[in-house]
């Protein structure tokens, strides 16, 4: 929101009127700025079916934490991500021990505190015990008319305020109050059952300050500064989500901010639910006496475990069995595994991160990206090559495929095997986010195409120049990596061999079979490398011998 907007619904006053009868002045209502159509609520009674419980998952009698917000908590009726969009609370409960304490999402999208408290708590209330706690982050949806179309507004501030309206459409009479009205009511009902209420800031939108483009915009000055305040004078902790969210965004940047968002600027991927998972995690750790933080578990250090020299940087290989395979004795290599020899490893050291049968998006849904990205430092180098396993199946089989193109398209499929949804990418997508995340870190992505097969036709060698190796260029110029045509320098090699010396000669390249090169195989790919980066004016290059 801007904040002018923001100040002339807080500041314009108008004269509401039931039966003729005057009532008092209040503030007007939040314009909906964001346009953003959520029908969540017109489907409540479906979303009745799919929302736990209260309380149901509790074991023994341990405490249960609720978690109460809108679709930045739970999106869209089910859920489940069927849209393409998550809620952070879907991921919250990775965090938690839950031998210890249960998690139980019951936000819904669409709502604002004022119908939440007014169709959902009470249903919530039944379910918490004394020693549970209850987590409130809503606010999104504060906005729009009093008494027509979704009335779910409520009146801007924290004061004692209150209106009564008649719903045009069902003529439903019904008292609105301020939003940190329905924030005390909230924290009342919580601590009458002797249970624990936090206040969060809302989720951080793809909005950027006009002034400073670099500054993820808050909402400090309204939703955020009123729920501090009302958790101040309540004496219960207030966890500012939105900022602490908002600067891992701001050193993230625009461009990869985007992707934390999936068809608009409010509701997240799956990317940014689990960034908003962690930050409040994070918030709770951080909170000074916070009991609540004795449930978390323990902070895992996701980074790759590499040897590091002193003041020496690393150099990562990412990528699939072409890269690391078994690597020992008369069997199947990876050019990885003998990148070393090509450096001066005085100066520099390798860690082979790649892994056999993973395509790019498998590589990153299994976490092991994560592991380079968390273990990188700057100055490091990362040599990133897929292709080999990225044209098959997307969603049955081994369900490791991707959009065969580099552009921005993507697409929601239901998992075979996992039964959930997941937005899947275009192969080019997946190499500008490991390009992205490398830069981020200060460190220096180079991609390649990859590596040929031993297969001929009419004398000539398999090339990926129309696909795989065209996809991979276009990623690297787009987000600014060095790229290395490894799948050309080494089929121009093989080519030359199988003219001039026999495809006999060739086949002792590999092992089993095209795809899988032996030792001498895996040799020659890392020596086409070196070629490439002397082409280059990439720094990687003064560390070769």
């Amino acid at each position: 929101m801007k904040r002018n907007t923001i100040l002339a619904g807080i500041c314009l006053s108008i004269l509401f009127g039931l039966n003729g009868h005057a009532q008092n002045k209040v503030a007007a209502p939040m314009k909906d700025v964001n346009q953003v159509i959520d029908n969540t609520l017109d489907s409540l009674n479906k979303a009745r079916t799919a929302r736990p419980v209260a309380g149901s998952s509790r074991k023994g009698n341990n405490p249960v934490l609720f978690l109460v917000g809108n679709s930045t908590m739970r999106t869209g009726t089910l859920g489940n991500g069927n849209n393409g969009q998550w809620g952070w609370g879907y991921f919250a409960h990775e965090y938690f021990d839950e031998d210890r304490i249960t998690v139980e999402n019951h936000a819904l999208g669409g709502t604002s505190s004022r119908t939440f408290y007014n169709r959902l708590w009470p249903d919530v209330l039944k379910g918490i015990r004394k020693g549970d706690w209850v987590i409130i982050e809503l606010g999104h949806n504060d906005n729009g008319p009093y008494d027509s179309g979704r009335a779910r507004a409520s009146i801007p501030g924290i004061g004692k305020d209150s209106l009564q309206v008649t719903i045009k459409e069902t003529g439903v009479k019904e008292t609105v109050y301020t939003y940190g009205e329905y924030m005390r009511r909230f924290i009342r009902d919580v601590k009458a059952k002797g249970a624990h209420p936090i206040l969060m800031s809302l989720t951080p939108r793809n909005a950027w300050d006009d002034a400073d483009s670099t500054i993820i915009t808050r909402v400090n000055e309204t939703f955020g500064l009123w729920a501090k305040q009302v958790a101040k004078k309540e004496r219960i902790p207030f966890i500012d989500l939105n900022d602490i969210t908002a600067r891992k965004f701001e050193k993230f940047g625009k461009e990869k901010v985007k992707y934390m968002f999936y068809l608009d600027r409010i509701h997240t991927s799956e990317f940014g639910a689990r960034v908003n998972a962690e930050s409040a995690a994070e918030g709770i750790r951080a909170y000074k006496r916070l009991k609540l933080a004795d449930y978390l578990k323990p902070v895992a250090d996701k980074a790759a475990k590499v040897t590091r020299k002193e003041g020496c940087p690393v150099v990562f290989t990412v990528g699939d069995s072409t890269v690391r395979n078994k690597d020992k004795g008369d069997d199947m290599w990876g050019w990885g595994s003998v990148f070393a020899e090509v450096l001066d490893t005085t100066r520099i050291t390798v860690a082979n991160q790649a892994m056999a049968g993973r395509s790019a998006r498998t590589y990153l849904d299994e976490g092991r990206w994560d592991s380079v990205y968390y273990a990188l430092q700057p100055g490091d180098f990362v040599l990133i090559q897929f292709g080999h396993n990225d044209a098959g199946d997307i969603n049955v089989g081994k369900a490791r495929g991707e959009l065969q193109e580099a552009g921005d398209e993507s697409r929601v499929f239901l998992m075979e095997k996992t039964g959930k949804y997941q937005v899947i990418y275009t192969f080019g997508w997946y190499l500008r986010k490991f390009i992205m995340d490398v830069k981020e870190k200060g460190a220096i992505p180079i991609v390649l195409s990859h590596t040929p097969r031993n297969k001929f036709d009419n004398g000539q060698i398999e090339r990926n120049t129309k696909s795989f190796g065209a996809w991979t260029k276009a990623a690297a110029e787009r987000a600014g990596a060095y790229y290395i045509d490894l799948n050309k320098i080494s089929g121009d090699k093989f080519q030359d061999m199988g003219y001039n010396q026999g495809l006999r000669v060739v086949a002792e390249y590999f092992k089993n079979d095209h795809t899988h090169t032996s030792l001498k195989g895996a040799r020659l790919n890392a020596q086409s490398i070196a070629e490439g980066l002397r082409q280059t004016d990439c720094p990687l290059k003064e560390y070769l011998k």
